[in-house]
């Protein structure tokens, strides 16, 4: 397939876009900036120049497309407005062509709010983070979309073993000499490696029914003190027990959708693995921790 991905260079898209050129698909990314064309072509991919924030300025630019992949996000104050504006364009776009396109839109587990002691599925009512509330429409507006055939990936929490969500604890680990968490340590995140997510999405691009909806949880719920743990031992920091920083102190810090930190969750990928095959490799993230190189 010839697919266009949105976000090719981000914690999630980066990994998409290695994940589709290994499974011999033609690949095009939007880069903002020289550098992220760079990365893209670094990884096999064709970088079309342009900025998810103004999408008339590059989508008369796209070759013909079998499917496109919107993984971006700014996390910026105006992130909802940005992206109901590039749907605005994008979506009718598609619908001009002559082939319809599969649209893999990125979700979140964060739109399931606190789960407590249930596990949130696809059939969960979504109850989102204020931050990310415009999220649901227009992922409603994807699947809905009579021109594509859309389908949305909620993934869990993406790690790398010092990247992803783990980047903060690790920055912590190293230049604070203690790693914070909000709020308390036993504040469950359902997990998935960066690598397991893109075959999810690789997986959902070639076996997906139209609007039809994923969890991408590789790991239900894991105890953010256990993380955080992990990577204090593995950084010899000089205070091993997490320190606690409250929701109003990361939101202050990182934005208003950093309250997400904060979210008690437990989610299933059960779905994906029965109806897509999806087998994810890496569900030790301690142990992954353990290896990292100082």
């Amino acid at each position: 397939m010839r697919v266009f991905v949105l976000g090719g260079t981000g914690s999630i898209g980066a990994a998409v876009v290695r994940e589709l050129v290994s499974r011999g698909h033609e690949v095009h990314g939007l880069a903002r900036s020289n550098t992220s064309a760079k990365k893209l072509v670094d990884t096999g991919a064709t970088p079309v120049a342009g900025d998810i924030a103004s999408p008339k300025r590059w989508i008369g630019a796209l070759p013909h497309l079998d499917a496109i992949v919107h993984a971006a996000c700014d996390f910026g104050p105006a992130m909802g407005e940005t992206d109901c504006r590039l749907l605005d364009v994008l979506l009718p776009a598609l619908a001009a062509r002559p082939r319809k396109s599969r649209f893999l839109y990125t979700g979140g587990c964060w739109l399931f709010g606190a789960t407590g002691g249930d596990v949130a599925t696809e059939e969960t009512p979504f109850r989102p983070l204020a931050a990310f509330a415009w999220m649901v429409p227009n992922l409603r507006r994807v699947l809905g979309a009579p021109a594509i055939d859309g389908i949305v990936i909620h993934p869990a929490m993406v790690f790398e073993p010092t990247g992803g969500v783990f980047r903060r604890f690790a920055h912590d680990a190293r230049e604070r000499g203690a790693v914070r968490v909000v709020e308390s340590e036993a504040v469950r995140w359902p997990l998935v490696h960066c690598e397991d997510l893109a075959t999810l999405y690789a997986l959902a691009l070639e076996r997906a029914p139209a609007r039809s909806s994923y969890v991408g949880a590789a790991i239900e719920g894991l105890a953010v003190g256990r993380i955080a743990r992990a990577l204090a031992k593995r950084f010899s920091t000089p205070q091993q027990e997490p320190q606690i920083i409250s929701t109003d102190g990361i939101a202050a810090e990182l934005g208003e959708w950093a309250r997400g930190f904060a979210l008690d969750q437990r989610l299933s990928g059960a779905k994906a693995r029965r109806e897509l095959g999806w087998m994810p490799k890496h569900l030790d993230p301690e142990a992954e921790i353990q290896m990292i190189q100082q």
